[in-house]
């Protein structure tokens, strides 16, 4: 029987209704957020996940405590969930990045997170996903799932590395909406893992416009 991860991003913030750049600072659901996070967890708590693992960061922790209310799951808190830091470059509006360096903006924006002055490395980010991920995929039995709350730009970056690409490939996929999920299946006879599904969403809350990023 196949085990399966269920790699989900965190609810909305104010900061990603701002655009403004977030990293590791931890900011907070913000009340579509809330909403999303209660219209995601009856949908993923419908998957029977026995194991729910979640960045410590608190948009990531608030969205996993709503789900595990739904599942009957408490989360365990990793800090290797979390989002790339991006150095000097947190706490600015896009436009403010944009107008600090445009060049580097442009690529912070195509996902090259790490050339933000001070930024954590694409390679240290795989490296600890794909390490969290793999040990919550071993602590599973054949047939049951487990989920990971995390962040737009780890997530991508990680569904890559699980899936064996090559290191910058992962930048073909787009960017995660807020509280959208990635399904991967480790195939039954070669155990290595398959993208069964990419940003699958729960139906929206009438007031909420999809905004796929980092964060």
């Amino acid at each position: 029987m196949t085990r399966r991860v269920v790699l989900v991003r965190h609810g909305r913030t104010d900061w990603n209704h701002r655009l403004r750049v977030q990293g590791q600072s931890d900011s907070a659901l913000d009340e579509v957020g809330r909403a999303q996070a209660d219209a995601v967890a009856p949908v993923l708590a419908a998957l029977r996940p026995v194991l729910l693992w979640s960045s410590d960061l608190a948009r990531a922790r608030d969205t996993a405590l709503t789900i595990g209310k739904a599942a009957g799951l408490d989360p365990v808190y990793d800090a290797r969930l979390r989002e790339f830091s991006l150095g000097e470059r947190e706490g600015l509006t896009h436009d403010e990045y944009r107008a600090a360096d445009p060049e580097e903006f442009e690529q912070f924006r195509r996902g090259h997170y790490d050339t933000a002055p001070g930024a954590e490395p694409a390679s240290a980010v795989r490296e600890r996903m794909r390490e969290v991920v793999g040990e919550l995929l071993a602590a599973l039995e054949p047939g049951q799932t487990g989920i990971a709350v995390s962040h737009g730009g780890a997530i991508r970056v990680a569904t890559g590395a699980l899936l064996g690409w090559p290191d910058d490939q992962f930048h073909t996929l787009r960017g995660l909406s807020n509280c959208g999920w990635v399904v991967l299946e480790e195939h039954p006879e070669v155990g290595a893992l398959r993208l069964a599904a990419y940003n699958r969403t729960a139906p929206p809350t009438p007031d909420f416009v999809p905004r796929p990023g980092v964060g």
